[in-house]
This record gives C-alpha cells, sequence and structure tokens, in this order.
C-alpha cells in the first residue's frame, strides 16, 4: 500500500494474536516494526522472525528493520522508556498501533476494584499514554504521523460480565475521535478498528470447539469469525497513504456483527 515503506511502526501486544498479524502485515508492506511485548520474549522472537521472513525471505539479509521492546503499558515509566527506545533505535516514530489488552469474566456486581482498574490500566490509560508520547515525539519534530486503536465490536455492544472491558472500549473511542479532532491540522491521523469474534490463541476456547464455534458464528450475518489477518489488513491501509482523508473513524470489522444480527428476519411489527 501507498507510503507505508520506511515507516517506522510500533504495535503494543505485539508478541500474539492481532498484534502479532499486525507487525507481520506491516513489515510486509516494507515498515521498520518494533513489537512490544510485556512477559514472553520467545514469543515476541517468534513474530519477529515470522514477520521478516514473510517480508524479505531471508532473515538474515532483510530490508527491513525490527526491533523487540519490553514493557508493560499499564506502567507510565514503561511506556516513556518504550517510545523513546523505538526512538532511538529507529530515528524516529511514524506510526503506532495500540494493540495491548487484557480482559476478566465477572459479574459487574462482583468486579474486584483492582481487577477493574487493571483492565482499564492496560486497554485506555496505557493506550492513551502510547498516544501522548507519540504524539509529543511528532510535534517535537513537527511530523505527520499515525495512531490505530485496536478496539471492540464492544465499544457499542454491551457485553455483560466483562463490564470493565466495555467501558475501556467505549472510552477508547471517544479517545480516537478527541485526538482525532485535536491534531488533525498538525497532520496526525488518529483511527481505530473494532473486531468482532476474532480465530486467535486467547479464544481458543470456543474457536476449537465445534459446539461453540457454531455457537458464536450464528450471530455473525457472514457465517464465520475473522482471521488476524484480516485485522491486519485493515490496519496496513488506515496507517497508508491510501487513507490520507480518514481520521477519527472506527472501522468495524465483525462480519455484520453489530448489524443487529436478530434482525435478519422480521419479528416485530
Amino acid at each position: 500500500m501507498k507510503g507505508l515503506k520506511g515507516k517506522n511502526a510500533l504495535i503494543t501486544g505485539g508478541s500474539s494474536g492481532i498484534g502479532q498479524a499486525i507487525a507481520i502485515r506491516l513489515a510486509q508492506e516494507g515498515c521498520n516494526i518494533a513489537i512490544n511485548y510485556r512477559k514472553s520474549a520467545e514469543d515476541a522472537e517468534d513474530t519477529e522472525e515470522m514477520a521478516l521472513q514473510k517480508a524479505c525471505g531471508d532473515i538474515n539479509n532483510c530490508g527491513v528493520k525490527s526491533h523487540l521492546v519490553q514493557g508493560d503499558v499499564s506502567k507510565e515509566e514503561d511506556i516513556v522508556e518504550m517510545v523513546n527506545t523505538v526512538i532511538d533505535k529507529f530515528g524516529s516514530l511514524d506510526i503506532l498501533v495500540n494493540n495491548a489488552g487484557i480482559q476478566t469474566e465477572c459479574p459487574s456486581h462482583e468486579v474486584k476494584s483492582e481487577d477493574f482498574d487493571r483492565v482499564i490500566a492496560v486497554n485506555l490509560r496505557g493506550a492513551y499514554l502510547c498516544a501522548r508520547e507519540t504524539i509529543k515525539h511528532l510535534l517535537s519534530k513537527n511530523r505527520p504521523g499515525i495512531i490505530i486503536n485496536i478496539s471492540s465490536v464492544h465499544e457499542v455492544i454491551p457485553r455483560p460480565f466483562y463490564l470493565s472491558y466495555s467501558i475501556s472500549k467505549g472510552g477508547m473511542e471517544n479517545m480516537t475521535k478527541t485526538l482525532a479532532l485535536e491534531y488533525a491540522s498538525r497532520g496526525i491521523r488518529v483511527n481505530a478498528i473494532a473486531p468482532g469474534a476474532t480465530i486467535t490463541p486467547i479464544n481458543e476456547a470456543w474457536t476449537q470447539d465445534p459446539e461453540q464455534k457454531a455457537v458464536v458464528e450464528s450471530h455473525i450475518p457472514m457465517g464465520r469469525a475473522g482471521t488476524s489477518e484480516e485485522m491486519a489488513a485493515s490496519v496496513a491501509f488506515l496507517a497508508s497513504d491510501e487513507a490520507a482523508y480518514i481520521t477519527g473513524q472506527t472501522l468495524f470489522i465483525d462480519g455484520g456483527l453489530t448489524l443487529y444480527a436478530d434482525f435478519r428476519e422480521a419479528w416485530s411489527a
């Protein structure tokens, strides 16, 4: 896609699932990639190897640069160090993908405050702080840039038992719009994607169970779950010059899940 080759990108939570697919796709498009991980350096190394292999074929002789950067996005000091490390390594930061996220299942009236705070700290506060540090860098260099937030269909669809997760994604929607409006005149575009049901390791509880998988997919008008690669393709588009006139938007990639699937057949007058 236009305008991606040679750009420097940071993907938080880039060692597995959708984050891993995004790192691989951006590398294929010619971006230099910084892969953030919190605990598993081994998973991040696997992502790096796959990305360079698919981008160049030869991981030892590849024009795409890569870097692994450890950091917990719930900690401000980790975020500041992470962004500065990427800038020092690549010379600049052009694209931030806020992908790191967690969720906890619990009846809403039983949620412990520390569990609630942890989800908000990673999914929303952490995404904001990553965006803040990236914007500071872009403004200091008078450079245009791209921020893409990985949200969820649950920014608009209530999700019982996952209250903190739904709140974090609802907040991410408004954060995306606010930052987009505030910095549009400085050439900084801010958008989000909202994946629906996606086949990733974190969803193996239902993707590997034919009965549960059928139940999930029965709610999706297109009749199937999405793939990480489909999510990554949309990120590449939004990061590219092909989307140069798009900002402040959330692109739902959900097979029609947010189209009120229960209304596929008329059941009310």
